[in-house]
């Protein structure tokens, strides 16, 4: 379907799927916004990486399995911010960058909101992410756009530095993301200060946003990735303080 055609229908789908009760004069929500897409895109049988409390809504013809690096119990003791949250039930438990407990070619969708600036490594997430799709699959990702959240003074990252994390490994960048995290989400400024907390987030392991990116740079990474990793470009949509991409598997 041309995508022109793609887009009317899933306009046409977004206005029908909200109640007039639920319209806002402002117009849909980011949620109503991903629902919409998510009925036009997403069926068979996928998967959700690290969904917590908020996972997709997906139609009715769609069926997930939800993926995370730990069990509900790891996540609440992992995150006690999220201790009372209603989280989605793990029924995978495997690294997201790497998905190795998922065959090839097994899955018809993959769901992966708010998590590739999670990644250490990007690059090797986008091949594993399209690995385990069937030829056609879909990949839904949201990817916050950091001027509209606490990355705001961060700068964004570079496709070279995307590619180094990929060639090299991750572990080269890995302290000076942690010590950017301290200094500019966290705001101190006191180096024994900076130095002692990356250090902690670093021995517990915690999944800070390693990568950031707004709209235009985001665009001009998928970009380039085409290059390099196999997949077409579906959709490109800014909804609200994220971005929307909808990847497929060339067939």
């Amino acid at each position: 379907m041309p995508l022109a055609s793609r887009l009317r229908r899933i306009a046409g789908s977004l206005r029908r799927r909200l109640p007039s009760t639920r319209r806002s004069p402002f117009g849909p929500t980011t949620s109503d916004t991903r629902r919409a897409i998510a009925a036009a895109f997403l069926h068979g049988d996928g998967i959700e990486i690290g969904a917590l409390h908020q996972p997709l809504i997906v139609p009715r013809t769609a069926r997930v399995n939800y993926v995370d690096r730990m069990t509900v119990a790891g996540l609440r003791q992992h995150y006690p911010e999220l201790a009372n949250a209603p989280l989605v039930e793990t029924d995978i438990v495997d690294d997201g960058e790497t998905l190795a407990t998922i065959a090839d070619a097994t899955q018809d969708f993959v769901i992966a909101n708010h998590f590739i600036e999670h990644c250490e490594n990007p690059l090797l997430t986008f091949r594993n992410l399209l690995r385990v799709l069937k030829p056609g699959g879909i990949v839904f990702m949201a990817v916050p756009d950091k001027r509209f959240t606490f990355d705001v003074d961060r700068p964004c990252t570079t496709l070279d530095h995307v590619l180094r994390d990929f060639s090299e490994g991750p572990e080269w960048s890995k302290r000076q993301h942690y010590e950017e995290w301290s200094r500019l989400v966290n705001k101190h400024t006191d180096p024994s200060e900076v130095n002692a907390e990356a250090q902690h987030l670093i021995d517990m392991k915690y999944s800070i946003h390693f990568h950031v990116w707004s709209a235009p740079e985001l665009l001009e990474l998928v970009q380039a990735l085409r290059r390099i990793v196999q997949f077409e470009l579906e959709l490109f949509l800014r909804n609200g303080m994220e971005s929307l991409i909808i990847l497929r598997k060339p067939s």
